[in-house]
């Protein structure tokens, strides 16, 4: 899908169901867009989450690896230009980069191919997705957003993590990283890779940081300056370029490939696909869209329901800050 195109076409989605919502019920992306704002309250002319962020620019390189999995153009070309988005979680667009709300941390990654398609992916500091569907995902927001000071106990979203193990462990395993550059940052959701004689791969995708992951301690974490991680970068990349290796953790038998909340065996295998290299710092666009089911031929959705759910939040969020 180029670029032009998924614009074209998250906006006319925006478009569509704002209109329907006015004699409907709001689509369920509608509604967890109207929670994080319950959360984080609205800002014009910033995403609903991962407000704050820095933009970046920079080549992947793709491994002999990739061609052998995907037909994707993607892995054919010698190189492709990348724009990176590093960002903080949350919908505060002013969030201190150090405190627990900012995770998880993400990446995303838009791949411009020489067709004028793009490819995108959409990758946070999760191990794991804290629940399994969009309703679920509605819900934790809602809990949160009902849990202010003096709730009640047990709060809402005390009530919540109770009956949602997998969040609780999702959450709990975050750490602020010492630099965008040195995290590690996973595609939480399964994708399938289809090569030129039509065989499939069920895949996530993760993007592992050059010299590993190195974290702060929370009483380090506390003492980051409100910008410490977007500064960072930004004085980093100008520097030197800051390299990932794009991998494919390959699913196996007994995976549960359409459940995000719970990761592929321990030892499943992870494919180097090429690496990412981040070499300059560009201006923060708000109409820079990063979408998950921004593909080209050769790798396609797997049947987890939170991609579609992803896919049309952020669609309805682009839309509503371009207003």
């Amino acid at each position: 899908m180029g670029s032009k195109l998924a614009l074209a076409l998250a906006a006319g989605f925006f478009l569509t169901t704002a209109a329907g919502a006015l004699a409907d019920e709001p689509t369920l992306a509608e509604q967890v867009v109207a929670a994080l704002n319950k959360v984080w309250g609205e800002h014009p002319g910033v995403r609903a989450n991962h407000a704050k962020g820095v933009v970046l620019e920079g080549v992947y390189t793709p491994s002999p690896a990739g061609k052998t999995l995907s037909k994707a153009a993607l892995f054919t070309a010698a190189s492709v230009p990348v724009t990176v988005r590093f960002s903080d979680s949350s919908g505060a667009p002013n969030i201190p980069d150090g405190s627990a709300p900012a995770n998880p941390h993400g990446m995303a990654v838009k791949f411009h191919l020489a067709s004028g398609d793009d490819v995108d992916i959409v990758a946070n500091s999760l191990p794991f997705f804290p629940v399994a569907t969009g309703e679920e995902f509605r819900d934790l927001l809602l809990a949160i957003a009902g849990s202010r000071a003096g709730s009640a106990k047990p709060s809402p979203v005390e009530k919540f993590f109770a009956a949602h193990p997998a969040a609780v462990a999702a959450f709990g395993a975050l750490h602020t990283p010492s630099s965008f550059a040195r995290e590690v940052y996973n595609g939480v959701d399964s994708f399938v890779f289809v090569d030129a004689k039509g065989a499939r791969t069920t895949f996530r995708f993760r993007i592992y940081p050059e010299g590993g992951p190195d974290y702060l301690s929370p009483a380090d974490a506390a003492k980051l300056a409100p910008n410490g991680l977007v500064d960072e970068i930004g004085k980093r990349v100008a520097t030197h370029e800051v390299k990932f290796t794009l991998q494919a953790q390959l699913a196996g038998p007994g995976d549960a490939v359409d459940d995000a909340t719970k990761p592929y065996a321990a030892d499943r295998k992870f494919v180097d696909l090429g690496t990412i290299a981040v070499q300059k710092k560009a201006a923060e666009d708000k109409s820079l869209l990063f979408l998950p089911l921004n593909l080209v031929e050769g790798v396609e959705p797997s049947k987890d329901p939170l991609i579609q759910l992803r896919n049309d939040a952020y669609a309805i969020s682009y839309g509503k800050r371009l207003q």
